[in-house]
């Protein structure tokens, strides 16, 4: 079953009492001093899971059949580490995003971020973790047709209670870095698909995310700039303690990424 086209729960939530805004989305790093990939040259020990799966089950009803998409699926991720899901169409590489991500309740089995059971949470709870800690970029970009490429990729830091000059000054360098120095006051209408994609990658990074889930990020993209986003996803996690969980049929970026799993019959295995 298919759910690449259902559109994205609002992720961002109010600013909480006693929270501050992250350092500096500008670098868009994750948690200061965080190691890379497990096993790299030069890194320290391992580190505990930024997020973790256990027993993941989601099932659906069509009329009476009942239709088990995920069957005590299993993932770790740790700081750093990048890992690209690759699976068939219909084989619920969405939906396992959608739950990793806290949009999504499974039929059964936990996830849990920092050693919390994210779905124990208050649903308010549940949706600032998301906003803070998780960055989405989803197959489809979902851009605001309204707002011009700043706009959307400050509005994040503006949901979470920053100013309209920080939040800009924030964003302008996230746009540069993905190649859209020259977009900023473009709307999506007078965007590529491409450039779409770019900015909603862009969006993501906007909170300094410990979490980037996405589907399919680099499949609106020519080679060049598919290499651009490729190499900023890999620096991010990498230089800047980042998990990443990339959906993908790109084998090239699959290849670059620290482990390749498949979805096949609801659980993941070594690609």
């Amino acid at each position: 079953m298919s759910k690449a086209s259902r559109p994205p729960a609002r992720a961002q939530a109010p600013q909480g009492p006693g929270e501050r805004l992250p350092p500096s989305a500008a670098a868009a790093s994750g948690p200061a001093g965080s190691s890379g990939p497990p096993g790299a040259a030069g890194q320290g020990p391992l580190k505990a899971p930024v997020l973790e799966a256990t027993g993941l089950v989601k099932t659906f009803r069509s009329g009476q059949e009942e239709i088990v998409v995920l069957d005590g699926l299993e993932l770790s991720v740790r700081p750093g580490e990048s890992l690209a899901v690759l699976g068939a169409s219909g084989s619920g590489k969405s939906t396992l995003l959608y739950i990793l991500g806290g949009l999504e309740r499974p039929s059964s089995g936990t996830v849990a971020a920092g050693g919390r059971v994210i779905y124990d949470l208050p649903d308010a709870q549940l949706a600032r973790w998301r906003a803070r800690s998780v960055g989405f970029v989803f197959q489809f970009h979902h851009l605001l047709s309204e707002f011009d490429a700043l706009e959307n990729v400050a509005m994040p830091l503006r949901l979470a209670g920053a100013s309209r000059d920080e939040a800009f000054a924030r964003a302008r360098p996230l746009l540069e870095r993905v190649g859209l120095a020259k977009r900023l006051s473009h709307r999506p209408g007078l965007m590529s698909g491409g450039e779409q994609q770019r900015v909603a990658l862009a969006r993501a990074l906007a909170m300094g995310p410990r979490i980037l889930l996405a589907d399919e990020p680099t499949g609106n993209l020519d080679g060049r700039n598919a290499a651009m986003v490729n190499s900023l996803i890999l620096e991010l996690a990498r230089g800047g303690g980042m998990a990443a969980v990339v959906v993908t049929h790109n084998a090239k970026l699959a290849a670059m990424l620290d482990r390749r799993l498949v979805l096949e019959g609801g659980s993941l295995k070594e690609g």
